[in-house]
């Protein structure tokens, strides 16, 4: 093939940013800019409930209230995640961002009238519906760019995902800067500014075409299918994409999209379910570092290797900081462990668990299996959340060792389980995994299953 055909087009890289605007963005910039005004937002619940009540905030109460302010945030995430996969189905993948923003701007009116109203329920209830668009936005957003992307592309595009949340997370510190919007006066500004990618999203996502794979396979419209697929992959390149969607679309022999309940009893996707929940699980960090080298050395080696070296900086840490008094240098080994742990799941797990996500499902299944996973996701991020803290509390200097251990696991599980993903199509992956689902008689079962199917059809 030509070697230009390595390169995405302008219409792909700018369809990532239209997407990723909206999309992780959102949750990075919210994860991040709710830490700031934190003093401002306990005066404004006390000055609120003297005004109402006529006494003081009760402590315990007032730290019951700001916990419901920041967690609250990730039960909408959940909610959010069990309803972005049926959103994609019913209003297309851009249709479903497109639609998420509605929810993203009511969310930030509410959090910014909040404090002129004197009502901090609109706080809650506002930073509930940012959630529910965060949740949304990392369920459909990878979905879009692993349907649209060239197969020997898909990685380095889905990494688009997490370099959006990185820079989400930068811009709200940035914005939350005491001498912007991090300060007293300005920080109902703050909190309600997640309403301007919101809108970004709202002027650029309508001038890109919907997923090509959504349109054939799900809608059945070839004619805006082969359109959008122009527009992607250009006039000349745009066949070999348009086989490989027919295939999968003829595999599945108009088998309709599955809800999350069924794919907990399809065999067929046995395995492939049990990878994503054990990579979601096991992510608990983000990066971007691996978009460079996801599709050059394939996704098995990042992540295994990437879990691995967490596991070896998680025995370095430990040991430095059971010895750090021994010596004035140890203390800059247990720093210089932290950033390289921290940059080991960048290079692995952090980029890719999404990019696999989509690879390891065919268009029936994948958007279940993003509610699956993004609801796995919020709920272990809650869950970690609340019981670190006691980690810490009961294992000191130890508590590295449930991570050396979660890694140790988790890449021994993916060294095991997961095949390489890089240049497959969708259907190639789909058999990868069949033996592994359904024992090495595969080929008579399949024939078997045909005949079935022949038998039901002339009936």
């Amino acid at each position: 093939m030509p070697p230009r055909r390595k390169l995405p087009s302008w219409t792909l890289l700018l369809s990532v940013c239209a997407v990723g605007i909206g999309g992780t963005f959102q949750y990075g910039y919210n994860v991040s800019i709710i830490n700031a005004p934190t003093q401002h937002i306990h005066s404004f619940l006390n000055e609120t409930w003297m005004s109402r009540y006529h006494k003081k905030l009760n402590p315990d109460l007032l730290t019951f209230l700001w916990s419901v302010i920041a967690s609250i945030f990730s039960l909408g995430g959940l909610c959010g995640a069990l309803i972005g996969g049926s959103m994609a189905i019913r209003l297309g993948r851009k249709g479903a961002l497109l639609m998420n923003n509605i929810i993203a701007i009511l969310g930030s009116i509410l959090m910014g009238i909040s404090f002129p109203t004197g009502m901090f329920e609109l706080l809650i209830i506002g930073r509930f519906l940012i959630g529910i668009n965060s949740g949304i936005g990392i369920c459909v957003q990878p979905l879009y760019l692993g349907e649209v992307a060239p197969k020997h592309l898909r990685g380095g595009m889905a990494m688009g995902s997490s370099i959006f949340l990185t820079g989400g997370i930068l811009t709200g510190q940035i914005i939350g800067l005491r001498e912007l919007l991090g300060g007293e006066t300005y920080w109902p500004l703050l909190l309600s500014s997640s309403c301007f990618p919101a809108f970004a999203q709202l002027v650029f996502l309508p001038w890109f075409p919907e997923s090509p794979r959504y349109l054939l396979i799900d809608r059945g419209d070839e004619l805006s299918c082969v359109k959008a697929l122009k527009r992607f992959h250009g006039s000349l390149q745009y066949q070999m994409e348009m086989e490989d969607i027919q295939q999968e679309c003829f595999a599945l022999n108009g088998e309709k999209s599955k809800k999350p309940w069924q794919l907990f009893t399809d065999r067929g996707v046995r395995w492939q379910l049990i990878t994503v929940i054990v990579m979601t699980m096991g992510q608990q960090l983000s990066g971007i570092n691996a978009g460079l080298l996801i599709d050059c050395v394939g996704r098995r080696f990042l992540i295994v290797g990437g879990y691995l070296l967490m596991t070896l900086w998680s025995i370095v840490l430990t040991f430095s900081l059971t010895y750090q008094e021994l010596h004035s240098w140890v203390p800059y080994v247990s720093m210089t462990s932290i950033f390289a742990f921290i940059l080991s799941f960048g290079l692995g797990p952090g980029g890719i668990t999404n990019t696999l996500t989509a690879e390891l499902f065919i268009q029936s299944s994948r958007p279940a299996a993003y509610m699956i996973g993004g609801a796995i996701s919020w709920i272990s991020f809650f869950t970690i959340g609340m019981l670190f803290p006691f980690i810490v509390n009961g294992l000191k200097q130890y508590c590295f060792l449930v991570f050396l251990v979660e890694c140790a696991v988790v890449a021994a599980f993916i060294f095991v389980v997961i095949p390489e993903t890089k240049n497959k199509s969708f259907l190639e992956i789909k058999k990868e995994f069949h033996k592994l689902n359904f024992g090495r008689n595969t080929k008579e079962k399949e024939t078997e299953l045909y005949e079935r199917r022949q038998l039901h059809d002339e009936f």
